[in-house]
């Protein structure tokens, strides 16, 4: 292994049939871990679809500054409770580089990148959302659910050629006190004005997610599907 390339993350792994042809990449939120949202696929999943892989993740173990430095799986240190300097940059580009080489996994296992989706909820989603933006290629689509964009000040420069085509899908909760939906809000307008196509869904609840999401949810997927 190059010692450029980060060592893989252990994944829970579903696959919905044999030979699967699409792979959807499904990042958990602080402190929690992989197994968080394996019990949403049979509920998202619809029989007309093609066989998919689900990965889930693991985020690595670290302290987080503002849990007293408690350790627990965090995809970055979340070091102030203001959304413009919440994130630990670094940490958010150390796990943009471990979903990248989840993807690259994917590509030896017969998944292109126009055939994997990055999904993410809360620091998940942020960190889904930092990835797209990198993307020299792009990825089938993006899901970021009760989240934000990191570092929006600098999202410009991290922009890169063909992350655009990028499609996006974003969730938020109207009442959410951990991820305000204004954060919410203001990240899918840079998305948009950054040339994204984004949908963008509230709902009347917390920092969760809900039935009437998954519902839209699966109706982007059945048009990602037939796009691709």
């Amino acid at each position: 292994m190059d010692s450029q390339t980060p060592a893989l993350l252990d994944c829970i792994e579903r696959e919905t049939g044999p030979a699967p042809a699409w792979s959807v990449i499904w990042l958990h939120g602080l402190g929690a871990d992989a197994n968080d949202f394996v019990p949403l696929v049979p509920e998202l999943l619809r029989k007309d679809w093609p066989a998919i892989r689900f990965v889930f993740p693991n985020a690595p173990v670290r302290a987080v500054t503002i849990n007293n430095g408690v350790r627990m799986r965090a995809w970055y240190d979340i070091v102030d409770f203001d959304l413009a300097n919440r994130a630990d940059e670094a940490g958010v580009l150390e796990s943009v580089a471990q979903i990248d080489a989840l993807i690259e996994r994917e590509a030896a296992r017969g998944i292109p990148a126009s055939r994997v989706m990055l999904a993410g909820f809360s620091q998940g989603g942020a960190v889904t959302l930092a990835a797209g933006l990198r993307r020299r290629v792009p990825l089938a689509g993006l899901v970021a659910l009760s989240t934000y964009l990191p570092a929006a000040h600098n999202a410009g420069a991290a922009l890169v050629d063909g992350a655009t085509r990028q499609p996006v899908f974003m969730a938020h909760g109207t009442q959410d006190p951990v991820v305000p939906l204004g954060a919410g809000e203001q990240s899918a307008a840079w998305l948009r004005q950054a040339g994204f196509d984004v949908a963008w869904h509230p709902y009347p609840m917390p920092h969760s997610v809900c039935a009437e999401e998954i519902v839209a949810l699966g109706d982007w997927f059945d048009a990602r599907f037939a796009a691709g």
